[in-house]
């Protein structure tokens, strides 16, 4: 996934905060959000650990479109979104760190 990307939704605990974001490569992104290395980031202020949505791309213009596309989607469609792919919310973080 290096040379594609990857739009990916973070969430906390208690699920009341949504996060998407895109990146190039998705085990660094996740593990520096993971480990707070941009302390005044808006992950680390409001907690956002889990890893709860992702999706990969050939090539990084075409996760930049689809990350604009999900930001402009209501909060149900998101959560729709998020229900229909892992309705149990799990965390894929450690399956996204461990590939």
């Amino acid at each position: 996934m290096q040379k594609g990307g990857a739009v990916y939704i973070l969430t906390n605990a208690h699920h009341t905060t949504l996060y998407i974001g895109v990146t190039n490569d998705l085990q660094r992104r996740l593990y520096e959000h993971l480990n707070g290395l941009n302390r005044n980031s808006f992950v680390t202020k409001y907690n956002l650990r889990k890893l709860i949505y992702y999706e990969g791309f050939h090539a990084i213009e075409e996760a930049i479109i689809r990350e604009k596309q999900l930001k402009g989607w209501t909060r149900k469609k998101k959560i729709d979104l998020i229900n229909k792919i892992n309705p149990s919310w799990k965390d894929f973080g450690e399956e996204v760190m461990n590939w």
